[in-house]
């Protein structure tokens, strides 16, 4: 088969042409290597040169918005669908790339799947039309993907009740345990410290105060326990005093602070975003088998549906902190989980587009 896919260019914030990561290019890259030809355009939003870079059945396209806005990356997409004559066209990692995947592949006579990895309508809830436009893609896509089975209901239901498959999550190769104190030496941090932490945007919407009241518990019942930050910091965001506040570190070292931690926090809030998130740090983390207390909201349940003693009350950092001293008081890592394979995923995805 021949297949085009849309996409941003960082997604989750990495830049795919120069950082392979999740599903935007795990998914992709099997079907290639299993033999299809696969197209993937990026849209960028910086100053950044049209660019082009083959790797086997796999081919990269990159067009920057800047400064003629979409138009470039429209024509682009138009003119590989003509070229290629794909017999799919994915929508991948935003509402815009499944409206323009669904209107392309009808405009050359091709099948279009959209894949969500969030419920992108909670990104800018007041813009309606913009919704209007989305759910109509859905209804008209000849599928529809999502990544866990709360975001797929809720999906269906927006498309009418249409049949929407679920094609999990999964860690990327890289994370795996490592030798927690290797990790810590490189990394600067303690070794004999109990660390808990988090990884990834620091900003309001993720709860940061429930993570800081959380700690402070912690803390006051055993000062061993300091707590290590990584990710990009919100303004406002005052951390609290004495934390190992790492910055934004590049993708390949993550798995380093994941395996410097004895216990991983994954924060949600309740509501049309936290209810329909299943976190790749989760996975992450549990990849690396460190345990993890996580805030019980829909999607993050059912990632940890075989682990319940690592969920906690939604904003209640009275119970998140009993969970985690529970975690804690093991003083042990956990068995990794088992989880669905980016081969898995793909081998259901190969699936969906084979019927």
């Amino acid at each position: 088969m021949r297949l085009l896919c849309l996409c941003k260019r960082r997604p989750q914030g990495r830049d795919l042409f120069t950082q392979p990561y999740g599903r935007f290019y795990h998914l992709p890259r099997l079907l290639a290597e299993r033999g299809h030809e696969v197209h993937i355009l990026l849209l960028g939003y910086r100053n950044e040169p049209a660019t082009y870079r083959q790797e086997g059945n796999l081919h990269w396209h990159a067009v920057s918005a800047l400064h003629w806005g979409p138009w470039p990356y429209l024509a682009k997409a138009g003119r590989l669908a003509a070229d290629v004559k794909p017999d799919w066209v994915f929508g991948l990692s935003d509402t815009w790339y499944g409206i323009l995947a669904e209107r392309l592949a009808r405009r050359h006579g091709a099948r279009s799947l959209i894949d969500a990895y969030d419920n992108y309508e909670s990104y800018i809830p007041w813009l309606k039309p913009l919704h209007g436009l989305w759910r109509r893609a859905l209804a008209r896509a000849d599928a529809v993907t999502a990544v866990g089975p709360q975001l797929a209901a809720w999906m269906s239901t927006c498309a009418g009740g249409r049949p929407v498959e679920v094609i999990p999550m999964a860690a990327d190769p890289i994370f795996a345990p490592l030798d927690k104190a290797a990790c810590r030496q490189q990394l600067g941090l303690p070794a004999d410290a109990t660390l808990v932490g988090y990884a990834g945007a620091l900003h309001p919407s993720r709860d940061m105060e429930l993570l800081f009241q959380t700690y402070a518990r912690l803390r006051a019942a055993d000062l061993r326990i300091e707590l290590v930050l990584s990710g990009r910091l919100a303004k406002g965001i005052a951390l609290p005093a004495g934390t190992h506040w790492l910055g934004y570190r590049p993708a390949e070292e993550v798995p380093l602070i994941l395996n410097s931690l004895d216990l991983v926090f994954v924060l949600n809030k309740p509501g049309a975003f936290g209810d329909y998130s299943y976190p790749a740090k989760l996975y992450e983390a549990l990849a690396c088998g460190v345990p993890v207390v996580a805030a019980d909201v829909p999607g993050t349940a059912w990632v940890l549906r075989d682990r319940p003693e690592s969920l906690a009350r939604a904003g209640d950092a009275e119970d998140m902190a009993r969970k985690a001293g529970q975690m804690l008081a093991l003083g042990k890592t956990v068995r990794p989980v088992a989880s669905v394979s980016w081969q898995e995923s793909t081998d259901k995805l190969e699936e969906i587009l084979q019927h």
